[in-house]
């Protein structure tokens, strides 16, 4: 049984990758932190209303963190939340296919 929380902490993990945009915003991000009118330019299509909305629920679901120095904030990825998906998700299916190449090697 997973800690509580856990299970809401992962939806709101899924509602923030659902959306094709905030997955381009967590790319922008992986390449570097930046401020957030860096992360704003880099999205010219949208407003700055609508990138800070879409902001929000990525650090609503702890995929990225931000920080204020002096007048600007700089956001930075936070990759713990996919790691927490990884290991529940895809770690067992990972580890058992680790372990059937193993087992082919040894035979062959």
């Amino acid at each position: 049984m997973s800690e509580p929380g856990v299970n809401d902490r992962d939806d709101l993990v899924f509602k923030a990758l659902a959306s094709p945009v905030r997955r381009r915003m967590l790319d922008t991000l992986k390449a570097g932190s930046c401020t957030t009118g860096e992360l704003c330019a880099a999205f010219p299509d949208l407003d700055r209303t609508t990138v800070l909305q879409h902001l929000r629920v990525l650090e609503r679901a702890e995929l990225v963190t931000g920080r204020r120095i002096g007048r600007e904030r700089h956001l930075t990825l936070a990759p713990l939340p996919i790691k927490r998906l990884h290991d529940r998700w895809i770690g067992d299916y990972a580890r058992a296919a680790v372990d059937l190449l193993d087992e082919l090697d040894r035979e062959g």
